[in-house]
């Protein structure tokens, strides 16, 4: 059983994972993706054809595949990280939200502990559930970074979403006994980014003379968790967590989002000059998003303690390599978006057309 099941192994944290399992020689990696909007092959560049990557387009919301998939890999652990995840998609349409990152996370649930209770009992000792989740699910945080045990407080559907398929994995530890980890974590940023998030959408506008837009006020605070580090922390988690247990996983570097604006804008103003204007000349104010959280921050110190995690890229260097990643890799962004700026999100109340 050297084997391990990703689902959302396409998207940006799910490939950069899949990635680094296989960089480092970890084992097999059974890729279970839908090829959604955000979910590229693309994404895949330099593992796709890995020997020891299996790709396997399917919905983790399919129960019967999802059963073929443990019976045929037997696989020693499950890493979840497939979800709907833009806050502004999810208050357009959430029931995509539901039907994926609830339903999609409980079939997922339901069939691993039917595969669960078929293995030996030393096969058992070593399988692991390990469900990837959001610090959003705390809601916005004032004081102190919130700790493990910290109230939910989502405010947004797709937070929502997330704090439900938390709960279920709870439930399953609790009551069927399934050995289950729950890490959140707090904003990623990196390559392979769906260009709909904050970083890659200020660089393609800036690279296009677009506005860049700064929701409200701009003065929103998130921690920045530059993606391999995330990846990194998993990695350590899936070895050395107790099952049961939910971890942390952040940097501690906050920032505002016109900080993390304006940083971007200065360094494409020295990778990729405009020849008259510097780049925050773009940044653009818009109207804010419905409930939209204040600041977000997580206090990883239960990691960092119990387990020796620590992160290993600031901000400032993530940064800049992310930056400069885009500039390298317009091909990417250009294949992945179809050539398309995208359009903004979240601005309108979901319609009863919504509903399945």
């Amino acid at each position: 059983m050297n084997t391990i099941l990703v689902t959302g192994g396409a998207g940006f944290i799910g490939s950069s994972f899949v990635r680094h399992w296989l960089d480092n020689g970890l084992g097999r990696v059974v890729n279970f993706d839908k090829l959604t909007y955000a979910g590229h092959l693309a994404t895949l560049a330099g593992v796709i054809d890995h020997p020891d990557h299996h790709f396997v387009h399917g919905d983790i919301a399919d129960g019967v595949l999802v059963r073929r998939l443990l019976t045929e890999h037997r696989p020693w652990a499950i890493v979840h990280f497939a979800a709907e995840s833009h806050v502004d998609r999810s208050i357009d349409g959430p029931a995509a939200f539901v039907a994926t990152n609830v339903v999609g996370t409980w079939t997922l649930l339901d069939a691993a502990t039917g595969y669960y209770t078929g293995l030996s009992a030393a096969e058992q000792t070593s399988f692991r559930f390990l469900h990837v989740s959001t610090d959003e699910v705390f809601g916005s945080v004032t004081g102190a970074a919130a700790e493990e045990a910290a109230p939910y407080a989502p405010n947004s559907p797709y937070a929502a979403s997330k704090a439900a398929a938390d709960h279920f994995v709870r439930a399953y530890h609790e009551t069927y006994g399934l050995p289950t980890l729950v890490t959140r974590s707090s904003n990623n940023f990196g390559p392979y980014q769906f260009p709909e998030k904050l970083i890659p959408v200020v660089i393609q506008n800036a690279l296009s003379g677009r506005p860049i837009p700064v929701y409200g006020d701009g003065q929103q605070v998130r921690d920045w968790l530059f993606v391999e580090d995330h990846c990194q922390a998993l990695e350590i988690i899936l070895a050395g967590g107790v099952p049961g247990e939910t971890f942390n996983i952040s940097s501690g570097e906050e920032r505002t989002n016109l900080d993390v604006v304006g940083a971007v804008c200065d360094l494409l103003d020295e990778l990729r000059p405009h020849p008259s204007r510097p780049h925050r000349d773009l940044i653009t104010f818009v109207p804010d998003r419905p409930g939209h959280d204040r600041r977000y921050a997580l206090d990883s110190t239960k990691v960092r303690r119990q387990l020796g995690w620590q992160p290993q890229v600031t901000f400032a260097d993530g940064l800049r390599f992310s930056v400069a990643w885009y500039l390298a890799n317009a091909a990417w962004t250009e294949e992945v978006t179809g050539g398309r700026p995208l359009a903004r999100l979240g601005l309108s109340r979901p319609s009863a057309s919504t509903i399945p």
